[in-house]
């Protein structure tokens, strides 16, 4: 059963700092494209950040560029992302995201809420 579990969020205040992670139970791990994904409320869930299979490339939305860092370990089937500087308008349900072509597979997580409230 393949499962992509987060952890890592919680409450924040602005200026404050989180480390989400994502631990797969998926066998070739290193053969997936990872990202974060997050959908706050009444909106559409957007891209964050991804990153390709060997981490040696990422890409990240506008508003979180400098401030977010995503980063994988495939020797731990894990991805994280580092958010600095989190602003309330960085609040949402944070989605961890596997994808693979050469598979053609698809797993999302269940999601992590992060909230950034003084």
């Amino acid at each position: 059963q393949v499962q992509l579990v987060e952890s890592g969020g919680g409450l924040v205040q602005p200026g404050g700092s989180l480390r989400l992670s994502c631990a797969a139970s998926i066998s070739g791990f290193s053969l997936y494209n990872m990202g974060w994904y997050r959908q706050a409320p009444g909106k559409q869930r957007e891209l964050v950040a991804t990153i390709t299979t060997g981490g040696g490339n990422t890409n990240y939305a506008d508003s979180v560029k400098g401030r977010f860092t995503i980063s994988r370990v495939n020797a731990k089937n894990t991805v994280y992302l580092q958010m600095d500087s989190l602003k309330a308008e960085d609040t949402a349900v944070y989605y961890c995201k596997a994808n693979s072509a050469l598979l053609s597979r698809i797993y999302w997580g269940q999601g992590t809420q992060v909230t950034v409230s003084s």
